[in-house]
């Protein structure tokens, strides 16, 4: 959850946060690292599955599976229903992504996620990302840690390995990524 992951920055309790959206209101720095495209998913047997340019006002028509307030996810896909004038249904509420994943596969409704957290889902066919227009909202992983941190050993080797390679592994799976949502 964002605003635990915030405060334990700001209580100088972790070293560092992997985020979405870096804060301004703390003393951070923060680097982006990775693009993390937020898709809209659905069950494989949905109505709209299969279909291509789907209108972002259909959306009005489902039901939504949305994170806890505060998540980073979730304000994002808040800010971009307000910026197209659209009012969603939404369902559960939940604070995990995985309870998110799992009522979605159950049929209660439709959902909004990094693709990151759904390869499995895909390769599997358990889930479906809709064609829909405005999506993906493209958005960037972020490293984030107080200005003038001291870093463990390790948590400055996973920093550097952050910021040197995890674009090019994201990179090497791209391709599957377009290949799952165009089948």
């Amino acid at each position: 959850n964002r605003e635990n992951v915030l405060k334990q920055l700001a209580d100088n309790q972790t070293d560092l946060a992997i985020m979405g959206q870096p804060p301004d209101n703390i003393d951070i720095s923060s680097e982006s690292f990775v693009e993390n495209p937020l898709v809209i998913i659905a069950p494989p047997d949905h109505p709209l599955c299969g279909q291509r340019q789907i209108p972002v006002e259909r959306l009005e028509q489902e039901i939504f599976l949305v994170r806890e307030p505060g998540s980073g996810t979730r304000s994002a896909m808040e800010r971009f229903f307000a910026q197209a004038k659209i009012r969603i249904n939404k369902g559960m509420e939940a604070d995990t992504t995985e309870a998110i994943k799992q009522g979605i596969q159950a049929g209660m409704g439709l959902g909004i996620m990094s693709i990151h957290t759904i390869r499995l889902e895909l390769e599997t066919g358990r889930l479906q990302i809709l064609d829909v227009q405005g999506f993906p909202i493209i958005r960037n992983w972020y490293v984030v840690h107080r200005k003038n941190k001291r870093f463990s050993s390790i948590s400055g080797v996973f920093k550097q390995f952050l910021l040197q390679e995890a674009a090019t592994l994201v990179a090497e799976n791209k391709s599957n990524f377009t290949y799952l949502r165009n089948h």
